[in-house]
């Protein structure tokens, strides 16, 4: 949902958060879009709904902290725009995930409104996927607490990114919400009754947390225990899947071929924003870290940055892994790194046009967001009263 997202999140049901099957791997192969599909790796269970007339559920998001770059683009967005054309599909921009480390107050509303802006740009569909606000479903909030009752603290205590992350902001000085945003990460995918929740790598401890807190919270409360209170009975939450695309799931640094690509890193020069002018980008990509090897070749654990310059110029360009191969096996870098600029550049250019189109139109982004919270709403006020329902709250 990327902070520890880049944030990348993505679910599933049958509500606006999209339902991904995993009965059936076909959509990967269907796109309108003129670049390659990405290819998944499904890591499923069973799905309680096996009506091919009801759509899967898919839901995402990503901070708005800074400019979208291209690998939260390349790692999320841009997968978004296939899977809307089968899922039901929410996108959403987690401001409140942005405020868990010391954030600029002033930049907050307009990193907010360019990040809607940019999805919109990268080619998410309003016909076909609800666009909003985190902060505008105050149900996320509200299934944080009532999650939080049932989340061991030591589950919060053992996550890789609370470690790293408040060892940054000195121990004790770290925020409380740094601890605990896993909670509210997992409110995010279950607030929808998530199936699938695209993810990369570096984000499946995230998503089994949300696993494990639905489990626990349907032994604990769901059943014949709900419907002696008078609910429906069986599992108050869906258990989701995760969904990690098998190219692009983790671009990487510019500067170091062995960190993800980040908002965070100190230097711009280690990220290709996707505002970045022709210009910049070119630069970027000219002095970007490389090797001293011969040659250019994938899956090279001693060349990670031939390995990640590779991938990106395999995405962009539209060509397979087999087709970027025997074009650059034998390219230097001075031949290869102009050629993966100009396709960089080429393939952001329609992108930057669209948001400078959307941007000059505030009233139209304003009713995007309006209607795409509302719609997440319907969906969330249902899970709410489940829940409430079940812990045998007055309602």
């Amino acid at each position: 949902m990327a902070a520890a997202h880049a944030t990348s999140l993505i679910l599933s049901s049958s509500s606006r958060f999209s339902r991904l099957g995993c009965t059936s791997t076909r959509f990967l192969r269907h796109n309108t879009n003129p670049l390659p599909v990405p290819r998944f790796r499904c890591y499923c269970s069973s799905s309680d709904d096996t009506s091919p007339s009801v759509k899967k559920r898919v839901v995402s998001g990503v901070q708005p902290t800074g400019s979208i770059h291209l690998g939260n683009y390349l790692g999320a967005i841009k997968n978004w725009v296939t899977l809307q054309d089968t899922y039901e599909t929410l996108f959403f921009i987690v401001d409140l995930h942005a405020i868990t480390l010391p954030y600029d107050v002033q930049e907050l509303r307009k990193a907010t409104r360019d990040t809607a802006a940019l999805y919109l740009a990268c080619g998410v569909d309003i016909s076909k996927a609800s666009v909003f606000v985190q902060s505008h479903v105050r149900a996320h909030v509200e299934l944080m607490w009532l999650l939080s009752s049932s989340t061991p603290i030591g589950w919060l205590q053992k996550m890789t990114q609370f470690k790293e992350k408040s060892r940054k902001e000195g121990g004790e000085n770290a925020s409380v919400s740094l601890l605990t945003y896993p909670v509210l990460m997992a409110a995010d995918i279950l607030l929808y009754k998530s199936d699938f929740v695209p993810v990369g790598e570096d984000q499946k401890q995230h998503l089994e947390l949300a696993r494990d807190l639905a489990q626990r919270v349907n032994n604990l409360y769901g059943g014949r225990k709900w419907k002696k209170l008078g609910g429906r009975g069986g599992s108050i939450f869906k258990i989701p899947e995760p969904l990690i695309p098998q190219v692009g799931a983790r671009v990487m640094s510019l500067t170091d071929g062995l960190s993800k690509m980040s908002k965070s890193a100190p230097s711009d020069q280690s990220r290709i924003n996707l505002l970045d002018s022709k210009d910049l980008i070119a630069d970027k990509i000219k002095r970007c870290k490389t090797d001293s090897f011969a040659g250019l070749e994938f899956d090279n654990a001693e060349r990670p940055e031939c390995n990640n310059l590779l991938s990106v110029y395999q995405i962009v360009s539209g060509k397979t892994k087999e087709e970027v191969m025997e074009e650059c096996k034998d390219m230097s870098w001075g031949t290869f790194k102009p050629l993966l600029a100009d396709a960089v550049i080429e393939h952001l250019s329609p992108i930057q046009v669209r948001y400078e189109e959307i941007t000059a139109e505030s009233a139209y982004l304003d009713k995007v967001l309006s209607e795409g919270a509302d719609r997440a709403t319907e969906i969330a006020e249902s899970t709410i009263h489940n829940l409430k329902q079940a812990m045998g709250f007055y309602i």
